[in-house]
């Protein structure tokens, strides 16, 4: 099981917007995150509907966050995408009933919900500047490990 690529990209769009801790254009966002221009366009307008990043138009348009790093969770972004929270199991998903009859007492729905909600606490837990400090952090020790 792997997170869609949509969601994968979007997280490295949000990043890149922190990283830079400037408005960029859509074109170079694009390159630098290896998306091409019409899906990170399509991201780019969840996150700014979710109010995760401001978009401008015009000469100097571009995109940047709607509010600090430290304030951005993975969560957040995966909802902004998705427009709902992380599930492991589709019968967690609001509106799916159980196949067999079996909502809120099946030992399989029991775990999978377990499960999930200590994935969705981890990717709560995590911010962008957490994720800008983890970064300086591995460049800082393959430098040292450089020398």
């Amino acid at each position: 099981m792997y997170l869609t690529q949509e969601i994968d990209y979007a997280m490295r769009i949000v990043f890149c917007l922190a990283k830079a801790e400037r408005r960029m254009d859509a074109a170079s966002i694009s390159t630098e995150m290896c998306v091409s221009l019409r899906f990170a366009l399509k991201i780019m307008g969840k996150l700014a509907g979710a109010g995760l990043i401001n978009s401008y138009k015009g000469i100097k348009g571009g995109y940047e966050l709607a509010c600090p790093p430290d304030q951005i969770t993975l969560r957040q972004v995966m909802e902004a995408v998705e427009g709902r929270g992380y599930a492991f199991s589709r019968c967690l998903c609001e509106g799916s009933d159980c196949n067999r009859g079996m909502s809120g007492c099946c030992v399989f729905q029991q775990l999978w919900q377990g499960i999930t909600d200590e994935v969705n606490q981890q990717l709560e837990s995590v911010t962008f500047a957490q994720m800008l400090e983890r970064e300086k952090q591995r460049r800082e020790e393959l430098s040292a490990g450089a020398i």
